[in-house]
């Protein structure tokens, strides 16, 4: 797993990381108007949540955090 957690405290629900992510990893939780990690396993440890959020919510697990350099970012 790549993506560890998202602080809730932190996360505005802007819902930026969500249109980031290219695995789809992350949704909006629509009851609670904050973003949820819905499928784990398929992060590709892109790192455009990271780079995209706002307030600094979401965190990697350090082990699998791999930054990854494309020639468009």
């Amino acid at each position: 797993m790549a993506v560890e957690s998202i602080n809730s405290q932190r996360c505005n629900g802007c819902g930026i990381c969500v249109q980031s992510c290219p695995a789809d990893v992350l949704r909006m939780d629509g009851e609670r108007k904050k973003v949820v990690i819905r499928y784990p396993d398929e992060c590709v440890v892109c790192c455009w949540c990271i780079a995209e959020c706002p307030t600094d919510a979401i965190v990697l697990t350090p082990t699998r955090y791999n930054r990854i350099f494309t020639s468009w970012g």
